[in-house]
């Protein structure tokens, strides 16, 4: 019995489009995280970059559980005396940038190191329903289905 170890040239990465449209923030976040990682892959492979691309679509209407849209918040500081400031999560998701919010949630799941690095490059977020990815044909990947609390029931 031999340990299995994949070499990157016998890779191969596919595309896939997930549509977070009421799905919940962590259970989308850690399903994409490990498709980044290629942990779905039976010849996964933990120092080699295995996994997928991966697009996701409408992460504007991202859900939360509970009062994490209006208590849940993020601090950071200026560098100025008593310049401390926050920003809930329903700013967040109202402002600019609502994909940010997903995308720093899959960050935080991915190692840190240069190969958490490149496997971030694989992701693609947006937050409308457009991508311009369609010359990859992505199969689209039903995050829905796979378990019923994946999607937030109001």
């Amino acid at each position: 019995m031999k340990t299995y170890s994949a070499k990157p040239s016998e890779v191969e990465s596919k595309w896939l489009v997930i549509d977070a449209e009421g799905l919940v923030l962590g259970r989308v976040a850690s399903i994409i995280a490990n498709r980044l990682r290629g942990k779905h892959k039976p010849m996964f492979t933990p120092n080699i970059d295995c996994g997928d691309h991966v697009v996701v679509i409408n992460a504007k209407n991202i859900a939360l559980t509970g009062k994490k849209l209006t208590d849940k918040k993020f601090y950071w500081h200026t560098g100025h005396p008593g310049g401390i400031k926050e920003r809930t999560m329903d700013k967040i998701l109202g402002g600019n940038y609502p994909e940010r919010v997903l995308q720093k949630a899959v960050q935080r799941m991915v190692p840190k190191g240069p190969l958490g690095r490149a496997q971030l490059k694989k992701l693609h977020v947006y937050g409308g329903s457009e991508h311009p990815h369609a010359a990859q044909s992505p199969e689209t990947l039903d995050v829905a289905s796979m378990n019923s609390k994946n999607t937030r029931r109001v």
